[in-house]
């Protein structure tokens, strides 16, 4: 049950961190400096992939801590499968931000913008405990062929972000690539997206295979 309290509390700060993050950046609030890179107020926030996987990751983490509070009251013997599928999938999708921002991001616009007001919690906080709670603290009969299922949050996403830009194609498209994912070229479209959609997946089955190996443990 020790595992299970951990697993309780990690989620649980999850939900915490993703629901001030959103309050924050929906307000405007800045509680670091007042830079806003890669940031947006109100409805405009749900634009960044970073925004959607988190709200994602604080989704599913609510219904851990559901499921968790059930284990530990001894109203449950175990936990649903399609929870830890869901948690697959979301783990996914925001490891998936927290490593684009540290090797694509970061370095092109600094770490510290990148680590900035509520992109502390996003991009850094949030993706860290989630990987911990997952890998370490939620051990399950995982199976390889869930794996796929985490290119999900980036397929979804990937249609709105390319029909944004093609939309635009005679408007400045530029600027709707927000990411700068296509470097001002509209060809890479069709190199970018399929490469992410393989990394999410590589990620997925990275996710799956450390879970395995931590079962044993």
């Amino acid at each position: 049950m020790k595992k299970v309290k951990i697993s309780f509390i990690l989620n649980f700060i999850i939900v915490l961190l993703v629901v001030l993050g959103c309050i924050f950046m929906f307000t405007g609030f800045k509680f670091m400096s007042d830079q806003t890179l890669l940031e947006a107020s109100k409805i405009e926030m749900f634009k960044f992939y970073t925004v959607d996987s988190n709200i994602l990751m604080g989704i599913v983490s609510f219904i851990f801590v559901i499921y968790d509070m059930k284990l530990l009251k001894n109203k449950i013997n175990s936990i649903p499968i399609f929870v830890y599928i869901l948690k697959l999938v979301a783990t996914s999708g925001i490891t998936l931000t927290f490593l684009t921002t540290l090797l694509f991001l970061a370095p092109q616009y600094g770490f510290y913008a990148m680590y900035n007001n509520t992109n502390l919690f996003f991009h850094l906080i949030v993706p860290m405990l989630s990987l911990i709670s997952y890998i370490i603290f939620e051990k399950h009969n995982n199976k390889y062929k869930y794996a796929l299922l985490g290119i999900l949050p980036m397929f979804i996403y990937s249609i709105y972000y390319t029909s944004v830009v093609l939309i635009n194609l005679n408007n400045n498209w530029i600027k709707y690539d927000f990411y700068g994912f296509l470097q001002g070229k509209i060809s890479n479209i069709y190199i970018v997206m399929p490469i992410i959609y393989f990394l999410s997946y590589f990620i997925s089955l990275g996710l799956v295979f450390l879970n395995k190996i931590n079962k044993k443990i």
